[in-house]
């Protein structure tokens, strides 16, 4: 039974035991937030749960991590809330500015 999950408004399919980042990823949607300063996409990086580029809102709660939470049908997927770029956390200048 394929799982249907909407982000966006937009309707998602997902395979049992999938991942919200490999459904999106499938989907063709490789980046679902953007960093607070510079506005860079983020999406999938590692896929193992290590780093925080793919935070995502689920079901109305925020910073949860695509790559470690399993599809289910019905899910509500939306934008990490705003400020939770943890990439870009106590960065002030240097590259990331010479980028924003």
């Amino acid at each position: 039974m394929t799982h249907q999950l909407t982000f966006r408004g937009a309707t998602i399919p997902a395979e049992p035991g999938q991942s919200v980042a490999a459904a999106l990823i499938a989907a063709g949607i490789t980046d679902w937030r953007t960093t607070r300063r510079g506005g860079r996409p983020r999406g999938l990086f590692c896929g193992i749960g290590v780093c925080f580029d793919c935070l995502i809102t689920v079901d109305g709660l925020p910073d949860q991590r695509a790559c470690l939470v399993a599809a289910a049908d019905g899910m509500r997927l939306g934008d990490a809330e705003p400020g939770a770029d943890l990439a870009d956390a106590g960065r002030t200048g240097g590259e990331d500015a010479a980028r924003a």
